[in-house]
């Protein structure tokens, strides 16, 4: 018998999905490839994710000057 999956289950898992493919869409943007390539070596061996949340922190500051 599978548990039951609520509506706060359910959201959740959908966020995820989204931020899944959002991820994916970032990580193969021509803009994200070069911010990438402008980077160190011990910077490029972070995990996808790491790479994802500095690339639009460093992003949403430069916009916001």
């Amino acid at each position: 018998m599978s548990p039951i999956q609520t509506s706060s289950d359910r959201h959740f898992s959908d966020e995820t999905q989204i931020w899944n493919h959002l991820k994916s869409a970032i990580a193969a943007s021509s803009g994200f490839q070069r911010w990438l390539l402008e980077r160190d070596i011990q910077f490029q061996k972070l995990s996808l994710e790491q790479q994802i949340q500095r690339y639009l922190r460093e992003t949403l500051e430069n916009l916001a000057y």
